[in-house]
This record gives structure tokens, sequence and C-alpha cells, in this order.
């Protein structure tokens, strides 16, 4: 299960608002071993494109030697679908690389519904979890 903060899903949504009709990406990074996402960064989808994203491979290098320098990983990893459900396509389950991330999927298909869904992506192999939007995390 994804617990996340209702701050970061607002957070994910707007840039996924505001990117379309391209996908948007970004990560959200926590504490290692925490399964807690904190720190939310949006990033560039170098492919500026309606159907699939990359990560800048200059800024990916950079924002993952800021997470290990912070002692942070991957909690989150996210990017918007523009006309299709929020699922994970072949190419996103091809491209899943981090097993301990929740990889969360946005729907901006219909203007006024934002579809929200985290999956756990382990070789190939998806599995849909459940997400617990909270105000803020427990102590």
């Amino acid at each position: 299960m994804l617990t996340i903060e209702r701050a970061l899903v607002e957070k994910i949504v707007a840039h996924a608002r505001a990117d379309h009709p391209d996908e948007a990406c970004g990560v959200i990074a926590g504490p290692i071993g925490s399964d807690r996402p904190v720190r939310y960064v949006a990033m560039m989808n170098a492919e500026r494109s309606p159907t699939f994203y990359r990560f800048d491979s200059h800024e990916q290098l950079k924002v993952w030697r800021e997470m290990d320098d912070r002692d942070e990983e991957p909690v989150v990893i996210y990017h918007s679908h523009t006309a299709t459900e929020a699922y994970p396509s072949r190419t996103d389950i091809s491209y899943a690389s981090e097993p301990n991330a929740h990889y969360v999927l946005v729907s901006t298909r219909e203007e006024d519904d934002t579809e929200f869904r985290s999956f756990r992506i382990v070789d190939g192999e998806v599995t849909e979890e459940e997400v617990a939007v909270v105000d803020a995390y427990d102590a």
C-alpha cells in the first residue's frame, strides 16, 4: 500500500494537468528503507510527447546523485497518461527498474476527473496497490 500526503498528490496532479497534452513525470524521494514519500521532484519529459515519457538523462543523474547524497531513494516514480487509463503500458513495464518504488500513474484524459493509481512493477509483473491519502504522516 502507498501512503502519501494529500499535498504531494496535489502536486503530482497539478504537474500532470500543467503538462497536458504531454505526459508529465517525476519522483518523490524518501529516506532509504522508509517507504515514505517526502521530497517532491518534478522532472522534464525529455520526449515532450503525449504518449511516452523519458527522464532527461542528465537531470536523472543529477536527481539520483542528490538522493544518494541525502540517503534517499525514489519512493514514488510518477507519470501521466493523457488519453488512456492510469495503468502501466508495455513500455512503462519494460522501463520499470526500481523494484522498491511505487509507480504512480495519473490519467488526465477527462478534464473534470483525475485517475490516480499506484502499482508495484517487479520483473515485469504489475500489481495494483491501494493508495491511502493522508493529511500528514504520523510521527
